[in-house]
């Protein structure tokens, strides 16, 4: 008896180093959005993927009471509807309020969808852009926004207070 709980002891001392990187990721600070331009529909679409458990806490600092990103719709519409005022989005210089179109669980990542009508004309439409998803709860979460599809991406990374920036969209 004694030699087995010792054995467990030895046991969970040598895997007690590898328990702070996992303790450490569940707050992974970092949201990925895309928006692509899909040219069978005609609408500009918008993915963002926003970790679970990062959804949660920013649910329980704004005062939730037990969010529950994964069992409970509410919780997932409360933040999605979170996600789409902190995404600022302008095509040629225009405000727009990307429709939203639901949301997902894939993962440990919970995904919310928005789209906009494309503008018409063969011109590539000029995007101004801004992620603010979680900077009012963590000052180092960084958000990226991939513009485009395919092997045709550019990458922006957004922190707390940055300005928005701007790109051209094509297919």
């Amino acid at each position: 008896m004694i030699r087995r709980r010792a054995l467990a002891l030895g046991l969970a001392l040598a895997l007690a180093p590898l328990a702070g990187p996992v303790a450490e990721a569940h707050q992974q600070k970092i949201a990925i959005s895309t928006i692509a331009l899909n040219p069978r529909s005609g609408m500009v679409e918008i993915a963002h993927q926003v970790p679970v458990h990062d959804a949660e806490h920013a649910l329980r600092v704004q005062g939730a009471k037990n969010p529950d990103i994964i069992g409970s719709a509410k919780s997932r519409e409360d933040f999605a509807g979170y996600v789409t005022r902190r995404f600022l989005f302008q095509i040629n210089g225009q405000v727009i309020e990307p429709a939203y179109v639901g949301s997902e669980i894939t993962g440990g990542s919970l995904w919310v969808y928005q789209e906009a009508p494309a503008p018409a004309g063969s011109d590539p439409a000029l995007l101004r852009f801004n992620s603010q998803i979680l900077t009012d709860v963590w000052a180092r979460q960084e958000n990226r926004v991939n513009i485009g599809g395919g092997t045709n991406v550019a990458t922006f990374i957004f922190k707390a207070g940055d300005a928005p920036r701007s790109a051209a969209l094509t297919e």
